[in-house]
């Protein structure tokens, strides 16, 4: 056991720094899982000498910046197939050097591992490694796209070449755009970039590449038709191949937006059959662009209300139901306030955040927020790290809103409270007025007495402002505490100098507590105090709604306790007597008569059981039942 004073509660995994964790969880995104039964350490995995591994951070720098050598090159074959002049300037040399870059990847292919998806393995054997890449059609793309079929020509022939087979040919470079889509694919999936400006960019880079293909394209239909001022360029500048670059790719793109976004101003348009079939088709295809486009950027947008959608839905269906029932206008408030708080603290409710998470995580995450909180409580004062460690991790977190009732006075006892955040006021009702008792802040409880007396929660509970609070159950906190007999004589002492505590009007609403301080006050002999200890323990969950509970069967007379009351089972009553007195068990039923007229002020004849059953023999009873002396 942990000394006290000595760090708080024991974490279940080694704390991380938040860049830590944040590179740890994008590395989620290369889908590389180890098979089932393989030991992997918590290190990197050790892959075999001058194999890279897929995630290594270097290489993943190496891909990103290969990508940006993509989108060029995707820019500038289109260009230069179109603009001879393009093609015999510096962007020729400005291919050269990309493709270098393009020739080391092919070799470092060789030399990284794969993810084989047939058993979920990191392969890092070279041969294999080599094998797969080079009986795929990878390779073959890969180097047909990374050829410099200028440079060979120059070498050859001893001249630059940049003709219409060669723009054809730097066509190739297009394979490497399936680098793009997989990097959009894996930023997707990396929760340190945002899902919606990610989908964005790639729905502009779509469109960008889509306008400039469509306006390079056309340009080359009308360099090449004969004669040119029957074509849609041709008619309105005669010596268009004469312009500049810049002139002809300006018009060239400036027609393809026009026709992309259906506007149609009327300056260019088809003069011949090509022309006229390209544009049908060029239509077609932004038809079903356009579509792509709205249809993503809806389901971003209604993404990001989605949420709004549904808390107005939820707010409105309220509202009618309460207009429809007629009920008060503070009613009405009330729940419209619940409703706003529960969709504005939706993301912080452990319920709906942590459900998907394994247990341990979800007791980690519990523990570092609430440790500290229940550790000041009153009631768990002293007992031990592990059974606090369980108790908190069984804890809910709930929020309420002001001026809401957190317990109702005489509701069952199904939980307990503690105060996290906030303020709260415990009150009671008589007579349909309302008296305050005390006030509770963080750390107090609430709840607890009609819990651990198993009876009608006494007070009602209702929050001041705003307050986060964390409840336990009735069930759990018993079988937690009857497991941990050391832990529950503390809580049980702890509980007691609380009751010796109350202040007079609380002491008023429980009239039986007069009596159980009173017999607390008696000190058990050094023989009898432990087993009175643990029957103290256990007699406090006694039930006075008459069901029976049984204990160990092997205890004698002397040493059970049971509760008596005054009148027939079947009789309700409303005074004092309601809760019975808590006695322990006579050896005959004389001496019990003759001690239930002590307590009671009258003496019986007969002993009844809850279901009206008739007692003759005192050995058949158990620890907690409920007697009934008419």
């Amino acid at each position: 056991m942990a000394e006290k004073g000595s760090s708080t509660a024991p974490l279940l995994f080694r704390r991380r720094s938040s860049s830590e964790m944040k590179n740890k969880s994008a590395s989620v995104s290369s889908s590389l899982l180890p098979a089932f039964g393989t030991v992997v350490d918590d290190g990197d995995l050790h892959l075999k000498r001058n194999v890279i591994a897929p995630y290594d951070r270097r290489y993943r720098w190496w891909q990103t910046f290969l990508v940006g050598l993509v989108i060029y090159s995707a820019w500038a074959s289109i260009l230069e197939l179109t603009f001879d002049k393009a093609a015999n300037g510096v962007l020729l040399f400005i291919d050269l050097v990309v493709d270098f870059f393009f020739a080391i990847d092919i070799i470092l292919t060789f030399f990284v591992a794969y993810f084989d998806t047939s058993n979920f393995i990191l392969v890092d054997d070279h041969l294999k490694i080599a094998f797969r890449y080079v009986t795929r059609f990878w390779l073959f793309m890969d180097v047909a796209s990374t050829i410099p079929f200028p440079l060979i020509n120059k070498i050859l022939i001893g001249e630059w070449h940049t003709g219409q087979v060669f723009g054809l040919l730097n066509l190739l470079r297009l394979w490497r755009l399936h680098r793009v889509g997989e990097l959009f694919k894996r930023l997707e999936k990396d929760i340190r970039f945002s899902y919606f400006w990610t989908r964005l960019l790639k729905l502009i880079c779509v469109t960008l590449f889509a306008v400039h293909s469509a306006g390079c394209f056309y340009y080359w239909l009308a360099a090449r038709h004969k004669p040119s001022e029957h074509t849609w360029i041709g008619r309105l500048i005669g010596d268009f191949k004469q312009k500049g670059v810049w002139h002809g790719y300006t018009c060239s793109i400036y027609w393809s937006i026009v026709t992309l976004t259906s506007v149609g101003y009327g300056e260019f348009y088809s003069m011949n059959e090509g022309e006229k079939i390209f544009n049908s088709i060029y239509m077609l295809f932004n038809m079903g662009l356009i579509a792509y486009i709205i249809g993503n950027i809806t389901n971003l947008v209604v993404q990001s209300v989605v949420k709004t959608f549904a808390m107005r839905d939820s707010i409105n269906e309220v509202m009618r139901y309460a207009s429809k029932n007629q009920l008060p206008e503070g009613m009405r408030e009330q729940m419209l306030a619940h409703m706003q708080l529960k969709f504005n603290t939706a993301e912080l409710q452990q319920e709906k955040v942590l459900k998907d998470l394994p247990k341990a995580i979800r007791s980690s995450i519990a523990q570092h927020l609430f440790w500290k909180t229940v550790e000041k409580t009153y009631l768990f004062q002293g007992v031990s790290d592990d059974f606090l460690s369980q108790l908190v991790s069984e804890m809910k977190a709930e929020y309420f809103p002001p001026r809401f009732e957190i317990i109702l006075q005489n509701e069952i006892p199904t939980d307990f409270y503690i105060l996290v955040s906030g303020a709260v006021d415990m009150v009671t009702y008589k007579n349909g007025t309302e008296q305050f008792l005390s006030n509770l802040e963080s750390a107090d409880m609430a709840g607890e007495i009609g819990v651990i007396f198993n009876i009608p929660q006494p007070f009602a509970v209702r929050t001041k402002r705003l307050s986060q609070v964390i409840r336990i159950s009735h069930h759990q906190f018993k079988q937690m505490v009857q497991s941990e007999s050391g832990d529950g004589k503390i809580i049980i002492a702890n509980f007691m100098e609380y009751l010796k505590g109350l202040e007079k009007d609380m002491l008023q609403e429980l009239p039986f507590l007069t009596e159980l301080l009173a017999d607390q006050n008696v000190q058990p002999t050094a023989q009898n105090e432990e087993k009175q200890n643990r029957e103290t323990m256990d007699s406090t969950y006694g039930n006075p709604t008459g069901t029976s509970n049984t204990s160990d069967p092997s205890l004698s007379a002397g040493t059970i306790r049971v509760i008596i009351y005054g009148y027939h089972p079947s009789k309700k009553t409303m005074s004092g007597d309601r809760f019975g007195k808590l006695i322990y068990l006579p050896n005959s039923i004389a001496d019990l008569f003759n001690l239930a007229e002590k307590k009671l002020g009258k003496r019986g004849s007969t002993i009844l059981m809850a279901d009206g059953s008739e007692v003759e023999d005192l050995s058949s009873l158990r620890e907690n039942d409920h007697l009934f002396i008419v």
